[in-house]
C-alpha cells in the first residue's frame, strides 16, 4: 500500500518575465511532508528564479503558489517565512564576528513577537529568552553542531558554515525548507554529511533541493523536476527522469 504524503506547499504553472525573456515559464512543483524534491538544470535553468519566486524574493508575472492551502501569491518574503517557508541561498549568509551559537539564536529571536507597546523589548537579556534559546538548542544540535557552538562562525570550515545557515534557517521553525546549493564547493567528507543531515531532516520537512552534485540528488530525491531555459523537460520519479532520453540529451548525457 503507498504511502500518503500531506502537500504543503504547491506552485501551479509559475511564470516570471523579464521584458521579453521568460526566466520561468509556466513551472509547477509540489512539496510534500516527509519528501524531497530536487529541482537540476544546467547553470541558467532558472532554478533559483524559481526558488525566488516561492519565497516571495520576486513576484510572478503569472501562476499562483500556495503554502499549507493558502494562497501565498504576492506576500511578503518576511510574512511567507513566519508562516512557515525557510530558505538557505546559494551564498552563504551568516554574521561572521559571532558565534555558531550567536547566529542561530539571532535567529530563533526574528520569531519572537515583542509585548505591545514595549519597543525596548528587544535589549532584553538574551540569555532570559527561553522560548528563543530552547529554539536554538534545537537546531543546533539537528544540524550536528552541538559541539562547535562557541566556535566563530568566521573561523568555521566551509561545510560547518553551511551547516550553520541550515540551522539559522531550523531555528525560525519552517515546516518547508528550501536550500539552493548547499553542497556547493564541498569536499567528499563534508557533502556526505550534508547529505546525512537532510536526511534526518527530511521526515519533518517538506523539501525543495536545488542542486548540481548529481551523486547526491539521486541518493536524496524522491521526486525530480529538470529545467532548461526556464521550462520544465520532465519531472517524476528520478529513475524515470534519469531514463528520460530528452533529459539525457540536454543534461545528463555529458556525464552518465
Amino acid at each position: 500500500m503507498s504511502k500518503t504524503y500531506d502537500l504543503l506547499l504547491s506552485a501551479h504553472k509559475v511564470t516570471k518575465r523579464f521584458g521579453g525573456l521568460t526566466a520561468v515559464n509556466e513551472v509547477s512543483v509540489d512539496l510534500k511532508l516527509g519528501q524531497i524534491h530536487a529541482v537540476i538544470g544546467p547553470n541558467g535553468a532558472g532554478k533559483s528564479t524559481l526558488a525566488n519566486l516561492l519565497t516571495g524574493d520576486m513576484p510572478a508575472s503569472s501562476g499562483h503558489v500556495t503554502l499549507k492551502g493558502q494562497d501565498i501569491t504576492g506576500w511578503t518574503p518576511e510574512k511567507i517565512s513566519r508562516n512557515g517557508l525557510g530558505r538557505s541561498y546559494q551564498k552563504t549568509n551568516i554574521f561572521r564576528s559571532f558565534t555558531v551559537w550567536d547566529n542561530v539564536r539571532l535567529s530563533a529571536q526574528s520569531r519572537s513577537q515583542p509585548m505591545p507597546f514595549n519597543p525596548l523589548a528587544w535589549l532584553q537579556n538574551a540569555d532570559a529568552m527561553q522560548d528563543v534559546n530552547q529554539r536554538a538548542e534545537r537546531a543546533i544540535e539537528l544540524a550536528g553542531l552541538k559541539d562547535r557552538r562557541h566556535a566563530l562562525a568566521g573561523a568555521a570550515s566551509h561545510g560547518e558554515q553551511r551547516q550553520l545557515e541550515i540551522a539559522m534557517t531550523l531555528a525560525t521553525e519552517p515546516q518547508v525548507l528550501l536550500l539552493d546549493e548547499p553542497l556547493a564547493g564541498m569536499g567528499v567528507a563534508e557533502a556526505d554529511s550534508m547529505v546525512q543531515l537532510l536526511l534526518r531532516l527530511k521526515s519533518s520537512h517538506a523539501m525543495m533541493l536545488v542542486e548540481h552534485d548529481i551523486d547526491a540528488i539521486f541518493t536524496l530525491a524522491d521526486q525530480l523536476t529538470v529545467m532548461v531555459n526556464g521550462t520544465v523537460i520532465a519531472s517524476g520519479l528520478p529513475s524515470a527522469v534519469r531514463a528520460d532520453s530528452s533529459v539525457q540529451a540536454a543534461y545528463l548525457g555529458e556525464d552518465h
